[in-house]
């Protein structure tokens, strides 16, 4: 069964296949290397409070979240070969395709449901 991702305040799906980077070399791997990310998937990163998207193709928005899944910020379209801001308060981060996050804020809070 797959996890989503639901956007509290309207309800809607902002994954509907979601990932998880939750070991150390994945989360070192991340998304690098892969040509794309398909739509409505996305990728959760956990412990996390930095990204780069060294070796990636493409753009991604970047949500930092805290330990209540409470978006602290969002790096929007996030192109290939940057690195993030250090967030210190955040406990997650999801990057989801380029545009997808354009409905949620900061403040905002993300469930994850299977």
């Amino acid at each position: 069964m797959t996890e989503q991702v639901i956007h509290e305040s309207t309800q809607s799906v902002l994954v509907t296949d979601l990932k998880r980077a939750d070991s150390f070399f994945k989360r070192l791997i991340g998304l690098m290397f892969t040509r794309e990310l398909a739509q409505s998937h996305g990728l959760l990163i956990s412990p996390c409070q930095q990204i780069h998207t060294q070796f990636m193709h493409y753009a991604v928005d970047v949500m930092f979240l805290d330990a209540n899944n409470k978006v602290l910020h969002i790096e929007r379209a996030m192109k290939p070969w940057r690195f993030s801001k250090f967030h210190k308060q955040a406990k997650h981060v999801l990057e989801v395709n380029a545009g997808a996050a354009s409905m949620v804020s900061a403040g905002d809070t993300l469930h994850f449901q299977s």
